[in-house]
C-alpha cells in the first residue's frame, strides 16, 4: 500500500529522483556556492513558499538543489553523513539520539493539523483504542500528535503507518484505503468538499510545536556563513510577505514556474490555504530562536520524541541561534 501511495512522488526540473529507504543518496558532488536540501516530502501546495523562499535565494547568489526523499528519517540521515547540507523537518529526536552535532537554525512553520476519520467507523478518541492510523513519517510532528493523543486519551493504537503527503493521506481516506489519519488544512477542507458529512475532525487543543525546521550540521553552518543568513533572510521575508498578502503565493507559482503540473483542484487551494495558515499565525515570523526550543521541549518531551525533563534539555544542544540572530540584527524583528 505505502509504496503504491508514495510511487507518485515528482521530480522537477533539475531536482534529483527521490529515494526509498536503503538506497544510496543521489546527490551531486558539493560545487561551490551550491546548498544541497533534503527534503522528507513530496512537493505539494503546502511547501510552495519554500520554493518561493529559495528562488529568492538564489537571486541573491545561492544555488540551491532540492531532492525530495520519502520520509523526514532519510533527509536528517542525509544530513548527518554529509550527503545534503541542510534538511527540512523536525530533527529532535534525532539531534538527541546522533552524536554528529545536528542543529536547527529556523523554524518553518508550527502544528496545524487535523486528525480526520471516516465517520462510518469512528466519532471519539477512543473509538480508535487498538485500531489503526496513518501519519506522515517516524519522527514527524503528525507521529509525534497522534502518540501524544494516545497518552492524552488512554488509548494505545494497534499500529502507525507512514503515509509521506498530506494530500496522499487526505486521497487514501477519500477512497477508503485508511480510516483514521491526519491531514493538513487543504486536506480538511477537501474532505469536506468532496464528501461533506462522511469525515469527522476530531478535538486537538493545547499543542504549540515546531512542525517544520531547517537543521544542518555545525560544521556546515560555520564554514557557509553567508550562505545560511541568505537562506534565512529569504524565509523570513517570504513569510512575512505570505502573512500580509497569502494570495502572492499564487503568484509566485506563475512567476517562478513552480509546480507546472499541479491539477487543477490543488490550484484553487492554494490561496485559500494560505489565508488559512497566515490567519492562524502559523508562520514563525521571527524563525522560532530559543522560545520555540523550550516549547518544543515541552510538547516532544511529553509526546515521547525526546527524553528527559524538558527544563533539563538545552537549547544550544539542539539549536544553532547565532545564524538567526545575525539576521534578526539585519531585518529587524516583527
Amino acid at each position: 500500500m505505502l509504496k503504491n501511495l508514495t510511487a507518485g512522488i515528482c521530480r522537477l526540473s533539475g531536482m534529483a529522483a527521490a529515494l526509498g529507504v536503503g538506497a544510496v543518496l543521489a546527490f551531486s558532488p558539493q560545487a561551490e556556492a551550491k546548498v544541497r536540501v533534503a527534503y522528507g516530502d513530496i512537493a505539494s501546495v503546502e511547501n510552495l513558499h519554500l520554493l518561493a523562499a529559495f528562488e529568492l535565494a538564489k537571486q541573491k547568489g545561492v544555488e540551491i538543489e532540492m531532492t525530495y526523499l520519502k520520509s523526514e528519517d532519510i533527509a536528517a540521515q542525509a544530513v548527518v553523513s554529509g550527503q545534503a547540507d541542510v534538511g527540512v523537518g523536525g530533527p529532535y529526536a534525532l539531534i538527541q539520539k546522533v552524536k554528529v552535532p545536528v542543529r536547527i537554525f529556523l523554524q518553518l512553520s508550527t502544528l496545524r493539523f487535523y486528525p480526520a476519520v471516516n465517520a462510518e467507523f469512528y466519532k471519539s478518541w477512543k473509538d480508535l483504542n487498538g485500531q489503526e492510523v496513518a501519519v506522515h513519517s517516524r519522527g514527524s510532528g503528525t507521529e509525534a500528535i497522534m502518540k501524544l493523543m494516545e497518552q492524552r486519551q488512554g488509548i494505545k493504537f494497534s499500529k502507525i503507518s507512514y503515509i509521506p503527503g498530506s494530500e496522499v493521506r487526505t486521497g487514501a481516506l477519500l477512497q477508503g484505503n485508511v480510516k483514521a489519519t491526519i491531514v493538513d488544512a487543504a486536506g480538511r477542507r477537501l474532505l469536506q468538499e468532496k464528501a461533506p458529512g462522511k469525515f469527522l475532525i476530531l478535538p486537538l487543543d493545547g499543542i504549540n510545536a515546531t512542525d517544520e525546521a531547517l537543521f544542518a550540521r555545525q560544521d556546515f553552518l560555520d564554514k557557509n556563513q553567508k550562505d545560511v543568513d541568505i537562506i534565512i533572510e529569504s524565509v523570513l521575508t517570504t513569510w512575512r510577505e505570505v502573512t500580509k498578502n497569502p494570495a502572492i503565493v499564487a503568484e509566485w507559482r506563475k512567476q517562478y514556474n513552480l509546480l507546472p503540473d499541479l491539477p487543477a483542484d490543488q490550484v484553487k487551494e492554494i490561496v485559500p490555504y494560505f489565508t488559512e495558515l497566515a490567519q492562524g499565525k502559523a508562520f514563525p515570523l521571527n524563525g522560532g530562536g530559543e522560545a520555540a526550543a523550550k516549547d518544543d521541549f515541552a510538547f516532544y518531551t511529553l509526546s515521547g520524541q525526546l527524553t528527559g525533563e524538558p527544563a533539563s534539555l538545552k537549547v544550544e544542544e539542539f539549536w544553532s541561534l547565532e545564524p538567526l540572530n545575525r539576521v534578526l540584527g539585519k531585518v529587524g524583528t516583527n
